[in-house]
């Protein structure tokens, strides 16, 4: 990390940020970064004690206990110059390296398309969970500024803030389903993103979360989290007019090559165009954070299997799209229906793999030939490989990588592997085109 930093800076203020002043700057911005799995080598969670196969299925049961994450949040809102980025994949988590401060100071965050604030753990640590880097010391950054009661950053996050009666700081407090949760401080700080391009890009006066009391399940390897959600203070939104609305990512299959990054891009360069290319609408509901998709229906190759209530029309946005995901989670019913049609056009002994709790699984010492599986979200198609159906869990197993969910339905990243998936949110799309993503 040092080394990536001690070059020269591409210091850019982004002033059109609705937080920031001089709002009607119009300085653009495209760079890429790297995406890295948290299972990959390149990641500080990597066990190489581990088997893909323990690997695949920790995923799994990381992928179920997300939904959780989105239940919490969900129940919250009712009541009441051309870079690139490296992702770092965690088995159904991203990791991304960024720096926070004046002088960089290096931290791996996971990139979570389900939640929005930007938030690390900082010194002092009142009551903090053990994390093996160095905590981010706010006073040792000359560019930190804690943000009032009455500011629009603290404003901005509603009923996550509160206000401390001796010093007018704004305090923030984000809990997650599994009763993890983050306490601290709202400030404002420079971030650094580590272009590969390695020309890093500064980014001055982003909120952050300076978390001084955090506790839950947050692995000890890691840092915090980077907010690339919807809402108001996620990384997404404060970028705002700088980068059009517009993010990307190219998320690289599991089976590929250990040294092999996904990308993430901004930007300009977070364009999706070209043959292939389909594009559906992005859906906006009362918790802006989340990303909402519409599905049809899935076909199982000639039979069409319709999704709850789009043939009445009152099925819009019943599928939220998520990089944190593994698995892709559907209504119980629909699911099962769905198993039924794709299990039915397989010609193959089924085996039981009560270790992930898959309910479609089979012998991968064979042939096995599956069915061709096509998303038909509202006005684009998107056409899944096998590998974006099927993982394998072991030498002798593959299983069906959908399963059901009584409460989310959620677009996992084992479906997205492979495609170069685009939001914009401005034009309010997600566009998906097929593209091999090693080689990106």
């Amino acid at each position: 990390m040092a080394s990536l930093f001690s070059s020269v800076l591409l210091s850019l203020c982004i002033l059109s940020s609705p937080f920031l002043s001089n709002a009607n700057a119009k300085s653009k911005l495209g760079f890429t970064a790297d995406l890295i799995h948290r299972d990959s080598p390149k990641s500080p969670f990597y066990n190489p004690t581990e088997t893909s196969s323990q690997r695949l299925r920790n995923a799994i049961h990381r992928s179920v206990s997300r939904v959780f994450h989105f239940t919490d949040i969900s129940q919250k809102d009712a009541s009441d110059n051309a870079p690139q980025i490296d992702l770092t994949s965690n088995s159904g988590e991203y990791l991304m390296n960024i720096s926070l401060g004046t002088p960089p100071f290096p931290i791996m965050a996971i990139a979570d398309t389900g939640s929005d604030l930007l938030w690390t753990q900082c010194k002092p640590c009142d009551d903090c969970y053990t994390q093996v880097d160095p905590l981010f010391d706010p006073k040792a950054s000359s560019t930190y500024k804690d943000v009032s009661c009455s500011s629009s950053q603290c404003t901005a996050l509603e009923n996550q803030a509160s206000c401390s009666t001796e010093d007018n700081t704004c305090s923030y407090s984000t809990s997650y389903g599994d009763r993890s949760y983050t306490k601290g401080n709202i400030a404002v700080d420079t971030l650094t993103l580590g272009s590969t391009d390695t020309r890093p890009v500064q980014l001055k006066n982003i909120i952050i979360g300076c978390g001084h009391n955090n506790a839950g399940t947050f692995n000890k390897k890691g840092s915090g989290i980077v907010g690339l959600g919807g809402g108001a203070v996620s990384l997404i939104t404060q970028l705002g007019d700088s980068i059009d609305g517009k993010f990307s990512y190219c998320l690289v299959p599991l089976t590929s090559e250990n040294d092999r990054t996904s990308k993430i891009n901004f930007g300009t360069n977070a364009v999706v165009s070209g043959t292939g290319v389909v594009s559906t609408p992005l859906i906006a509901k009362s918790q802006e954070t989340f990303y909402y998709l519409t599905l049809k229906s899935i076909s199982v190759g000639s039979k069409e299997v319709q999704y709850p209530g789009s043939d009445s029309g009152s099925g819009e946005g019943n599928i939220i799209i998520d990089s944190g995901t593994t698995l892709t989670l559907l209504p119980t019913e629909f699911y099962s229906e769905l198993e039924d049609a794709v299990a039915s056009s397989i010609d193959a002994e089924k085996k039981q793999d009560p270790q992930t709790g898959l309910s479609l699984c089979y012998s991968a010492t064979g042939d096995l030939k599956v069915p061709a599986i096509t998303m038909h979200f509202d006005g684009a198609d998107v056409n899944l490989k096998p590998s974006n159906c099927f993982v394998q869990i072991s030498e002798d197993l593959v299983c069906f990588a959908f399963r059901g969910s009584p409460s989310f339905s959620i677009y996992g990243n084992v479906a997205q592997m492979n495609f170069l998936v685009g939001y914009d949110t401005v034009s309010k799309t997600v566009s998906f085109k097929p593209t091999d993503c090693a080689k990106m």
